[in-house]
């Protein structure tokens, strides 16, 4: 094989390896939910959205800098995107 094939096989194999890394995967609730006690936060209360995957979307109110950063960084490691939506229930 010669040099300019092999570069070719090089750089043709790693784009195909990120077009893979970028695909997110869809977790489930169980996997969320685990995720989620892990973090301090309540069952269902970590969410990824079916049609942006890439989201990982944690629904608290007030969250602790402790418990968003255990979020951040699970979602990043994970390929997907933190999202803090803080919501209050008023009675």
């Amino acid at each position: 094989m010669t040099l300019c094939k092999t570069k070719l096989l090089i750089v043709s194999t790693a784009f195909a390896l990120a077009a893979c890394a970028t695909t997110a995967q869809m977790h489930t609730e169980e996997q969320l939910n685990t995720i989620a006690l892990g973090c301090g936060l309540a069952l269902g209360e970590l969410i990824q959205d079916e049609e942006q995957k890439k989201l990982l979307i944690a629904i608290r109110n007030d969250p602790t800098p402790q418990q968003r950063v255990c979020v951040a960084k699970w979602a990043r490691r994970n390929g997907l995107k933190p999202v803090f939506v803080n919501m209050s229930f008023e009675s």
